[in-house]
């Protein structure tokens, strides 16, 4: 399973109000459409984030902006997120593995701000409610849940002086679907 690359990622003009019709078929098979707003029209509401709209006259540096901004959206939306659930199971894409508990703890931490660094300190306190132990220990586990982790396609980055990042593959790295470790 690879992500399109962001720039193969088509966002579709869309004639507003005039295709309506369009604009709610793309938005159902969750196409990125910029909506060219006719000069009396008035403004489109927007509750999806993979639609945008400027009005004519537009200039063309807005609407190469905006564009670039919807083909990012679409891009993330596209990116699995990984998931874990009360049995400690975590999910990415369609690959699994399964935690022991104070490592499913940590995780659970990683998960709740993937791609973002989470602090040592919070990743102890999850792993160890009742009171952290050693630097040592949470270190261990750290290394432990990295391996596992690896073969659903998950990393944990050290970020220095900071804490850790769980991210996922690179967008050239494919995914083979199929069970992972724990299968």
């Amino acid at each position: 399973m690879e992500p399109l690359p962001e720039s193969d990622i088509d966002v579709e003009l869309v004639e507003w109000p005039a295709g309506d019709q369009r604009r709610r078929h793309l938005a159902c098979s969750g196409r990125p459409r910029l909506l060219i707003v006719d000069p009396g029209a008035p403004a489109p509401a927007c509750d999806d984030v993979l639609e945008d709209w400027v009005r004519l006259p537009a200039d063309a540096d807005e609407v190469a902006s905006r564009t670039a901004t919807l083909r990012r959206r679409a891009h993330t939306s596209l990116t699995p997120v990984p998931r874990i659930d009360d049995d400690g199971v975590v999910r990415f894409a369609n690959l699994w593995v399964a935690l022991p508990p104070v490592e499913a703890r940590i995780m659970g931490a990683l998960v709740r701000r993937f791609g973002a660094v989470v602090q040592r300190s919070h990743l102890a306190e999850a792993g160890w409610p009742d009171g952290a132990p050693g630097r040592n220990a949470l270190d261990v586990h750290v290394l432990r849940l990295r391996r596992r982790i690896s073969s659903v396609g998950l990393s944990i980055r050290t970020i220095r002086s900071r804490g850790y990042l769980l991210d996922g593959p690179a967008p050239s790295e494919s995914l083979l679907p199929g069970p992972a470790a724990g299968s």
